[in-house]
């Protein structure tokens, strides 16, 4: 049994919604992750911050080079949880943008492909690209 265009159009029409549902909840998830990355940071700065504060009034107690030196350690370690938490933003919003980079190059492949096709074809292959990979 021959499929006819109608087929071929339900077929396509399905797989596109199918492939725009995945992606639009890829791109949910994505963006979910980046707020989660910024929360997390914003806390870890406010956690090294109170930290700080803290451990410089444990340090008004020591005289002379002790308290200098209680000091700089108290500022070290919050410089040290700053520039964690810093990398940990950057690497999670890096990993966001190379998906996102993967996609349109995924795209330009699926449409590049449409171009041996003609007519609705060409059209419905287009729109599913378009739908499967978010533009």
């Amino acid at each position: 049994m021959r499929p006819t265009i109608r087929d071929m159009l339900c077929a396509i029409a399905i797989s596109s919604f199918v492939a725009f549902s995945a992606n639009a909840a890829t791109n949910a998830a994505d963006k979910q992750t980046e707020k989660q990355a910024k929360a997390d940071y914003n806390a870890a700065v406010d956690r090294a911050d109170a930290d700080y504060k803290t451990a410089k009034q444990a340090c008004d107690a020591k005289k002379g080079n002790d308290k200098d030196v209680c000091i700089k350690e108290a500022k070290a370690n919050r410089d040290k949880v700053k520039a964690d938490a810093k990398a940990h933003l950057k690497s999670t919003t890096a990993m966001a943008d190379a998906h996102d980079t993967k996609m349109d190059a995924e795209y330009k492949v699926a449409k590049e492909k449409c171009d041996s096709m003609s007519g609705d074809a060409k059209d419905q292959c287009i729109k599913q690209a378009k739908a499967k990979y978010g533009q």
